[in-house]
């Protein structure tokens, strides 16, 4: 199957800030459920592994009390569910009349483990905490479906990055647990090469630093401030940065606000462990028996998953209810954060919605 590309015009107005707006991160309600007793793919166990999250709309139920209307929306490595609630996201897809209105859908945002307010080292635990892959990942997100919200059926997983990563999860070990699924921004197989180089450079970066001290540190470490450049090479792109940053005195105050903003904000623990995560992803094994419908969306001038490494359409050519779209280059696109555009991609969100069966 080749890949679809699209072109498309500049939109006028077009929202430039990835924060959330205030009107929209009013939105949701937000709660914690805690899974007791919780095993890890290491064999590790805690007592308790908290799953913070937002929702939007109310669950419905079919005759039998299934499930229908639930999409759970996950997000990316470092980020969180509330992230979603932004103008460029949220905006475009949540709202009145559009695709994924919360008065018609039940949308589950939550934050992923090791992730914001969910459990994760910097509670307590540092490197103590274990170290849990996408495997675990995905099931606290399926305890916290089942056991903390009752829902027992997903009528769509997207997730971006990561998430995309996670939909790949859900898709080869529950499959039968939703009727579609959109990765966005991610490749059906394992991080190797560049990608995988990346993330030891960032780990590396933190782990290697002489305050380190085994993840007992205080204060700032220095390494922080190379693993936030690398996690900004990974996200974007040279067409957009060259227009935001048109002169050097504009890039080097920008990458530096950019640095000093995330080092602030960021967990060294955290940060080790979310990268640490992906070391053993890979779904292609089990992607055979996928049968469910997918919409995978990458976009051209994403740096981690670059269309030249022709690792997502041939693998879902060989699935009977697969499709790849690859977004070209424009001014619009933003490289590996492509993924939080519906405005850019949604027609083909609209597209493959209409396909699925109705329930």
């Amino acid at each position: 199957m080749r890949p679809l590309r699209l072109t498309v015009p500049l939109a006028a107005g077009l929202v430039l800030c990835l924060a959330a707006s205030p009107r929209a991160a009013a939105q949701g309600r937000q709660g914690d459920h805690v899974i007791r007793d919780f095993r890890f793919a290491t064999g590790e166990v805690l007592p308790e592994v908290r799953m913070h999250y937002t929702t939007l709309g109310t669950p419905r139920r079919d005759a039998r009390g299934v499930t229908r209307n639930a999409v759970l929306v996950l997000h990316g490595t470092g980020g969180t569910g509330r992230g979603f609630l932004s103008a460029n996201f949220a905006g475009e897809l949540f709202g009145p009349g559009q695709l994924l209105d919360s008065a018609r859908y039940y949308i589950i945002l939550p934050d992923n483990l090791g992730h914001g307010g969910s459990s994760k080292p910097s509670d307590g635990l540092h490197a103590r905490f274990p170290r849990y892959t996408y495997d675990d990942m995905v099931e606290a997100q399926r305890r916290l479906l089942v056991d903390g919200l009752g829902v027992d059926h997903l009528r769509l997983v997207m997730g971006t990055s990561m998430g995309c990563m996670h939909s790949y999860v859900w898709l080869t070990t529950h499959p039968g647990f939703l009727d579609g699924a959109v990765p966005l921004a991610c490749a059906p197989g394992p991080i190797v090469g560049r990608n995988r180089m990346i993330r030891a450079l960032i780990i590396e970066a933190l782990r290697g630093d002489p305050e380190y001290r085994g993840g007992e540190y205080t204060g700032r470490l220095r390494g922080m401030d190379a693993a936030q450049g690398f996690l900004w090479v990974m996200g974007t792109a040279p067409l957009q940065q060259h227009a935001q940053f048109p002169t050097r005195a504009a890039a080097d105050s920008g990458i530096a606000a950019v640095v000093a903003r995330g080092a602030a904000h960021t967990d060294p623990n955290d940060m080790i462990w979310y990268f640490d995560a992906s070391r053993d992803y890979d779904p292609s094994p089990r992607l055979a028996g996928v049968r469910v419908p997918i919409l995978h969306i990458n976009s051209a001038d994403d740096f981690v998953n670059p269309p030249e490494l022709d690792n997502v359409g041939p693998v879902l050519a060989t699935l009977p209810a697969a499709r790849f779209v690859l977004l070209p280059i424009t001014p619009r696109t933003r490289g590996h954060g492509t993924h939080s555009w519906p405005a850019i991609w949604g027609g083909y969100l609209r597209d493959f919605f209409a396909t699925l069966p109705e329930r």
